[in-house]
């Protein structure tokens, strides 16, 4: 090696020789000045958190550890506690917040705070503040004094920090799979809900001379970001889960997005009424993409009510299942139509549009006499919900719900039906008008030859047009059913076996002599059905639809009251006459095997 690289690697030596001390000097101080300066850090930081929130919460921990070089520090075992003697006295001044909060970790996490900024500019900033698996309980009750306040202090948290710093702010606090309980103070006992793996970013928190009364500002912060991935609850009867798979919000735009919602059975459909002892519903629910837009957090945040300007769904699957070979309970439903239950949730809600798209629906039943399942389906459901409300401000303005539907019955008919629901109405009045047109009545054997027995040989339907008016105790309306080329077949279950077979005279008379094949006649000759239906107390509010409209459909093919009468004594006159052949039979029978032994 020559003489000129000798000198260069020794100069490199030298140079990194002096970077090297001068790191461990660095080093060395950074550590002498941060123990130095841990109980004022210690001491600075409670007297901050008391001061800027008016002495109501303060900040404990066991220890705290600052690396000046990289600008970072953590506390260990933290706990920010309010102080009850303080929340009382803001109450009884009605100054006290809605919400309390208890938080606990093992670990917070301080990332770049710029101490000289913090020294030499009296501003202080901190990039992150991570909270790793907190546990945090919020505890709510609200108070009237708080009702319709803006979200921002009532006194600007600057006086408190201004005799420190200029400044603070903090461009992310981040809790990081937190443990969230929520206690409603609100009732009579309190009610506790949790949610687990809960992650929030509060985004950009400033305190400075301007930021409380910053209206782009929520509570000081300029967005609140909150996910949950893979959130299950399983229902208080343990029939069901609640699941939610990614659950994204954003404060700022106001927009929540909930990738698959579903209700889910814990059991199958065959095992659903034996866990249960008794014929219920089992419900199957599946929403894909649903879309809140116009969230009010501070809403939320104050009184717990879900204020939103719309929602949209954009495709699922209900599905209704019922074994009726099971005992059925009897239950009186009367005040529980579904928008009577919503004024009854206590949970508040308005949304002022709900958009709904392609949602396929299905209602099925195993009869316990054909031993098969019936099924009707509502295919692409889609429409328009408007003012759904359960909060009295609200309703005071507009009392009514209406519901704007457009569906396809077995995949073929399409269904248009508008409802309209009186929100206040303490009999649940609510009215129904709509038609299904062009469908082709083979397609109801699906539910007719399992469910009524049934079949449809032959119907082209037209139209069935409806107008209804009803409250919980009696419908009253119009049905117009115009159809061609009606022809049924009346089953029985054959014993011993699977399948349903055809009552050939019973359906004889029935197409002959009592049902009409047209409507119009070929006369011309329309039978419209005028509607009174007192329905009984058991009935929920999707039967009481069936049967009001199943007496229209009946009185317009000619299954009169009257006619049923008929139908009923022409049926005992058969059987009184099929009963008279079997004993003669039996009689000539006798007298022949008595010749026959003679």
């Amino acid at each position: 090696m020559n003489k000129k690289s000798k000198d260069g690697l020794k100069l490199f030596k030298w140079i990194l020789g002096f970077f090297l001390i001068v790191c461990i000097i660095g080093v060395a101080a950074s550590w002498y000045i941060s123990v130095r300066l841990r109980p004022l850090i210690a001491s600075e930081l409670k007297d901050v958190v008391r001061k800027s929130t008016n002495g109501l919460y303060s900040i404990a921990f066991s220890d705290i550890h600052t690396n000046l070089i990289f600008g970072s520090a953590s506390i260990s075992d933290v706990r920010i506690i309010p102080d009850s003697a303080i929340f009382e006295k803001l109450i009884a001044e009605e100054k006290a917040p809605d919400n309390l909060y208890h938080i606990e970790l093992k670990k917070l996490s301080i990332k770049r705070f710029h101490p000289l900024s913090m020294y030499f500019d009296k501003e202080a900033k901190i990039d992150l503040l991570l909270f790793d698996k907190a546990n945090v309980t919020m505890i709510n009750e609200h108070f009237k004094f708080n009702e319709d306040r803006p979200p921002r202090p009532r006194k600007s948290p600057y006086d408190f920090i201004a005799k420190l710093f200029k400044s603070l702010r903090i461009d992310m606090i981040d809790f990081k799979d937190a443990n969230f309980k929520y206690v409603n103070n609100n009732g009579d006992v309190p009610d506790v809900d949790s949610v687990a793996n809960l992650n929030v970013k509060l985004k950009d928190w400033l305190i400075d001379e301007r930021s409380s009364t910053d209206t782009s500002r929520l509570y000081l912060l300029k967005d609140v970001v909150i996910n949950v991935n893979n959130y299950s609850y399983a229902t208080p009867d343990s029939m069901y889960y609640i699941r939610a798979d990614q659950l994204d919000f954003s404060a700022s735009s106001g927009r929540l997005n909930v990738k698959e919602f579903g209700l889910v059975p814990r059991y199958s459909e065959a095992d659903f009424a034996k866990e249960n002892g008794y014929a219920r519903d089992r419900f199957s629910i599946q929403l894909k993409n649903v879309d809140f837009e116009g969230i009010n957090l501070p809403a939320y945040i104050r009184n717990q009510e879900l204020l939103a300007k719309s929602m949209y769904v954009g495709e699922g699957r209900v599905n209704v299942h019922n074994n009726n070979s099971y005992p059925k309970r009897k239950v009186i439903k009367t005040g529980k139509f579904p928008h009577q239950l919503f004024q009854a949730m206590k949970a508040r809600l308005n949304i002022d549009t709900i958009k709904l798209n392609a949602i396929d629906i299905g209602f099925s039943e195993f009869d316990s006499e054909s031993k098969h399942v019936g099924k009707i389906t509502f295919e692409k459901t889609s429409g328009k919900i408007l003012n759904a409300t359960n909060i009295n401000k609200n309703k005071s303005r507009n009392v009514i719900m209406t519901a704007d539907l457009e569906s396809y019955v077995m995949g073929q008919g399409r269904l248009v039906v508008g409802f309209s629901f009186d929100l206040s109405s303490p009999r649940g009045a609510f009215s129904y008008k709509g038609a299904l047109t062009n469908l082709d009545g083979k397609t109801l054997n699906r539910i007719t030859k399992p469910l009524g027995m049934v079949q449809v040989n032959r119907a082209d339907i037209k139209k069935l047009s409806f107008d209804i008016h009803a409250n919980e105790d009696v419908a009253k309306g119009k049905v117009e059913f115009l159809y061609n080329d009606l022809s049924v077949a009346l089953m029985k279950k054959e014993e011993g076996k699977q399948r349903l077979v055809r009552q050939g005279f019973i359906s004889f008379l029935a197409n002959n002599l009592v049902l009409f094949s047209d409507n119009p006649s070929k006369e011309g000759k329309f039978t419209s059905a005028t509607i009174n239906y007192k329905r009984e107390v058991t009935a929920s509010f999707f039967n009481y639809i069936w049967r009001t409209l199943f007496q229209g459909v009946k009185y317009s093919v000619g299954v009169s009251p009257q006619k049923e009468a008929e139908i009923r004594a022409q049926i005992l006159k058969f059987e009184k006459m099929k009963e008279d052949r079997d004993e003669r039979r039996h009689r000539r029978q006798l007298r022949k095997d008595k010749r026959n032994r003679n």
